[in-house]
């Protein structure tokens, strides 16, 4: 028997690869929820860390985990492949299927079982925008899934939100960019493994008789092609309207999407803008890489939009260099506006986050761009003014609850 694994685990080495999977004795597995597979499949507890192992032909367990591995490189929301067991053998010498490892995800469900269970509109909305969202993201990194079902999709609850992963990459194939075809094709395969899925919990009558095979299909695809108009579609923008980029990405925003940055080309009389979508949490590393700053996750998306947008007006072509002359010409010189007797109302990344927001509503209002310098006046004037003195008030309360914790 060999592992090849890429997460060192001794305890590995001491499960019994000589008996078939479907063969593992109780004492070594754990019961957890798994949808429709083709293949035998257990969850195995080690060391307080929950695996799958699957038993497959070795041609196709190779290819799975390189698939994984491959998309744990790009960050991209998938279960993380550990290891593959070949050349395994029973006692007598009879071959036995090779088994691929994975790292089961935490708290985490297939979609499979929240069909059978009654879900109020919206959070049902949202685990169909997460799904939505997961296949977009897949797309535009250029994974062709190949089998896309409710047994192979997990999700997990993330701080009020519903987050999406890829559980079985087998049939998947990753390429520079996907074809139109490519992508509807996968999206074909989609919408009949989920009918069809469906249609079985119907006849097992675990289906809730509130959800509609067809109209549930119908509904994630037209989720799907939504959001993958919007993020992809180039967008041409007038100069005296620039202030439409920052409602194409803020719009991109509520619908779940992070941007890394923002590809802008000029044309005559504007420019051609399309953005680049990422997985939420890439905005305060790349904020903390450019500037040295450390922010919260959305003050740093909204810090990092106007740094893309100062850097395309700008014609600057060297990320760094934009970032530094952002951080001198328009960061520093907020922060600077602020008077000394108002600067403990808030941190300065929160101070120039709201003056972003506010620039934007009065920019709205208006009809155009109404530039940085009359939306930090207006912000200090009618709005920092009358907010309480944060810091002061976070430092009562941390005096107050130290004494009774």
């Amino acid at each position: 028997m060999r592992i090849t694994s890429a997460l060192i685990d001794p305890a590995l080495l001491d499960l019994p690869w000589h008996i078939p999977l479907e063969e593992w004795p109780a004492d070594h597995l754990v019961a957890l929820p798994q949808g429709i597979s083709r293949h035998i499949v257990r969850f195995v507890k080690l060391n307080d860390v929950v695996y799958a192992m699957k038993e497959t032909r070795e041609r196709i367990a190779e290819k799975e985990y390189d698939l994984l591995r491959a998309l744990e490189r790009i960050d991209f929301p998938a279960v993380q492949a550990v290891a593959i067991a070949t050349d395994r053998q029973t006692r007598d010498g009879e071959p036995l299927e090779t088994v691929l490892v994975t790292r089961h995800l935490q708290f985490s469900l297939p979609y499979r079982a929240l069909f059978s269970r009654v879900l109020r509109p919206d959070t049902m909305n949202r685990l169909l925008d997460a799904l939505a969202a997961l296949v977009v993201r897949m797309h535009l990194t250029g994974f062709s899934w190949g089998d896309c079902s409710l047994s192979n999709t997990l999700f997990r609850r993330d701080a009020g939100a519903f987050a999406a992963y890829l559980v079985d990459a087998e049939t998947g194939n990753l390429y520079p960019k996907l074809s139109e075809g490519q992508r509807s094709e996968d999206i074909e395969i989609l919408r009949l493994n989920i009918f069809g899925e469906c249609l079985d919990l119907q006849a097992a009558e675990l289906l809730h008789e509130s959800i509609d095979p067809l109209a549930v299909v119908d509904d994630i695809v037209a989720r799907y092609e939504r959001l993958w108009h919007e993020v992809t579609y180039e967008q041409e923008v007038s100069k005296d309207n620039r202030h439409h980029i920052e409602r194409r990405i803020r719009r991109l925003n509520e619908m779940g999407f992070d941007i890394a940055e923002v590809s802008m080309s000029t044309v005559d009389g504007g420019y051609l803008v399309r953005p680049k979508v990422v997985d939420a949490g890439h905005h305060a590393r790349r904020l903390m890489r450019l500037t040295g700053l450390d922010a919260e996750e959305n003050q740093a998306r909204q810090l990092l939009n106007d740094l893309d947008a100062y850097r395309a007006e700008s014609h600057l072509t060297d990320e760094q260099q934009a970032a530094h002359r952002w951080l001198t010409e328009v960061f520093e010189p907020v922060v600077r506006a602020v008077p000394v007797s108002l600067r403990r109302k808030l941190e300065p990344q929160e101070v120039f986050s709201q003056i972003i927001q506010h620039k934007w509503l009065l920019s709205e209002k208006a009809g155009r761009d109404v530039g940085m310098a009359p939306a930090v006046q207006g912000y200090l004037a009618d709005v920092l003014v009358n907010k309480p003195d944060e810091q002061a008030v976070l430092g009562v309360e941390a005096e107050s609850l130290s004494g009774t914790l």
